[in-house]
């Protein structure tokens, strides 16, 4: 597990967070960010760059008054699927 204080970046650290979870947090590590809210738009855009990156999104949530935090996997997220009334996870498919 590794934390990234990206706070000094103010709301320009979506590129840096990308290239940290590509180069440097490993196949299965967890990586925390810390950022600034701003509008709150930075939130959203965060957990959409994750998404849209393919990595999971295993937390977000208020640090204090102006930064935020999330915790990141990278790896597939698993979504659940229904099977004969039963449910199960899979492995998203990129």
């Amino acid at each position: 597990m590794q934390r990234f204080d990206l706070r000094h970046l103010k709301g320009d650290f979506y590129g840096r967070m990308a290239e940290i979870m590509e180069r440097k947090v490993s196949h299965d590590e967890v990586a925390i960010f810390l950022f600034e809210i701003g509008n709150f738009e930075s939130v959203s855009k965060s957990a959409n760059l994750i998404r849209d990156k393919g990595y999971t999104l295993m937390n977000s949530l208020k640090y204090n008054e102006v930064d935020w935090t999330i915790v990141v996997k990278k790896a597939t997220p698993e979504t659940p699927v229904k099977i004969d009334n039963s449910v199960t996870m899979e492995k998203k498919e990129n």
